[in-house]
């Protein structure tokens, strides 16, 4: 079951009424001296979107982050007609409302205090949950995957807040960020508590430290990947992007669990961190590592006090070894059982992380979401270390975000593909042409046969009938996504998909 966040708001179905002058002084924020109703409104919900109100709600009306686009308050008139009970703004945001019918609240930063606002609102949902917070640069959807599906077999009832899935029990909910806006955050963890959910895995990107988004959100657990260059479009540098990552170490989490195995995440470490490393000197480390054939990987999960767990993970590649093992950590240290966690985590999969597409034939199809210089390097190495034959890749860049990695995604692709098809991802509003010449020069040096072929779907077919048995056709870039935004309209479109098509045509339509 499925619906549109933007349809209706998932909240709780019951939520206490908040005074405003509570949230007036929880926020230090001001409202109008001749507005005596500031005392005697009460609050139901909050929300940042005026085409999301419900009656009784708070709106925030909050300026753009991009120059020249409207402020918030500019929608405020439609939030009232919808039923808002109040609004919270800046003071330019103030100047800029009609004479209304409902107390105005006026802070000078409204986006610090939404956080602490929205959860205040809907009953600090995140006290009466175990939520662990997942950061880092790759890693984060897997490892939130597997510790999902770990602490659901060690008798957890889970949630799960991330980039490809927002799950509540069995039910499926589309995601539009990574990390939810505070309001819908906040709401989602109130509903999921109402469900009787008791543990909730939450990817955090840094976008949600720096702009507050999790502010206002308990963390059980805190959790570190790792960092490497992404972003760059939003932060200033990498050590800006790192200082978004490091607020989830700043004592919002009970418990701190990182890995070690990069400068960065050494940085964090202090004498309460727990720490995870694939073969380093760390509170958790693996031992025994085998891959086999299947792709699937077997180690042995070296914990405190001499715990020795044996883990098995389906999706093949070192670093998802390390990443079960991050996820095993996190739900030791939220109390679970790891014996049980690691039961669970051998029987998870990861859609557009490492998916493999199954039609009968006598090749490896991959599917994998890496779009950072990184992750590609990281994922070409692991399938070429299990696979006989030659690397087909099929790879693009995203337009209007970070331009630095282009050359850097083919430079990596190049130096490892046997052939290298530059394509089309998600433009966006760019030329596509101009982000596909970035990464052909970048990739100049590598000893990869290069193909340009700008529609995606005829590059995966392009890959595919060059495939012989026991080669790997891998589809990079979008994972799990389901559409192409092309000058800001979104196309269906599918790797999945469209790889499960051609495989299948090219088996004259047998498949197992």
């Amino acid at each position: 079951m499925t619906r549109s966040l933007a349809e209706t708001p998932l909240r709780p179905s019951r939520t206490a009424p908040t005074p405003l002058a509570v949230l007036a002084a929880l926020a230090g924020a001001t409202g109008s001296s001749t507005d005596p109703t500031v005392d005697q409104t009460l609050i139901q919900g909050i929300t940042l979107r005026a085409q999301r109100v419900l009656p009784g709600d708070l709106f925030v009306a909050l300026p753009s982050l991009t120059p020249g686009r409207p402020h918030g308050a500019d929608f405020a008139d439609i939030a009232v007609r919808a039923g808002a009970a109040a609004v919270l703004t800046d003071p330019p945001g103030k100047h800029r409302l009609t004479r209304g019918s409902v107390p105005v609240l006026v802070h000078p930063d409204p986006r610090s205090v939404v956080g602490a606002l929205s959860s205040r609102v809907y009953g600090d949902p995140s006290t009466r949950l175990a939520v662990i917070g997942i950061t880092g640069t790759a890693g984060k959807t897997t490892t939130a995957h597997f510790l999902e599906a770990g602490l659901r077999a060690a008798g957890g009832q889970t949630g799960l807040l991330g980039t490809v899935q927002v799950r509540i029990g069995e039910e499926l909910l589309p995601t539009e960020f990574t990390t939810p806006e505070a309001p819908e955050l906040q709401a989602l963890l109130a509903l999921m508590y109402q469900r009787g959910v008791t543990h909730v895995p939450i990817e955090v990107s840094s976008h949600s430290l720096a702009l507050g988004r999790v502010t206002g959100t308990a963390f059980a657990v805190g959790a570190f990947t790792n960092l490497s260059q992404d972003h760059l479009d939003f932060h200033a540098d990498l050590e800006d992007y790192f200082a978004a990552k490091a607020l989830l170490f700043d004592g919002r989490a009970a418990a701190e669990v990182v890995c070690v195995d990069d400068a960065w995440g050494r940085r964090l470490v202090t004498s309460a961190t727990s720490t995870v490393s694939l073969r380093g000197e760390a509170t958790w480390h693996a031992e025994d590592v085998h891959a086999q054939r299947s792709g699937s990987q077997t180690f042995r999960a070296m914990g405190p006090t001499g715990l020795n767990v044996a883990v098995t993970v389906r999706l093949p590649g070192v670093f998802n070894v390390t990443n079960a093992l991050l996820a095993l950590a996190a739900g030791h240290a939220a109390g679970a059982d790891p014996v049980l966690l690691a039961r669970g985590i051998g029987t998870a999969e990861v859609p557009g992380r490492m998916q493999r597409v199954r039609r009968g034939q006598d090749f490896l199809a991959l599917v994998d979401y890496a779009h950072k210089p990184a992750a590609v390097a990281a994922l070409l190495d692991a399938v070429r270390a299990q696979v006989p034959g030659r690397l087909l890749v099929v790879l693009g860049c995203g337009g209007d975000r970070d331009t630095g990695k282009r050359p850097l995604m083919g430079a990596h692709a190049a130096c490892r593909a046997d052939l290298l098809v530059v394509t089309d991802d998600n433009p966006r509003t760019e030329d596509p042409a101009a982000i596909r010449a970035a990464m052909l020069a970048g990739a100049q040096g590598g000893t990869a046969d290069v193909v340009e072929i700008p529609d995606r779907a005829a590059a995966i077919a392009y890959a595919v009938a060059c495939a012989r048995s026991g080669d790997a056709v891998i589809v990079a870039g979008k994972g799990h996504e389901a559409g192409q935004e092309v000058r800001g309209v979104k196309h269906p479109f599918s790797d999945a998909d469209v790889l499960a098509g051609l495989l299948e045509e090219r088996l004259g339509g047998s498949h197992d």
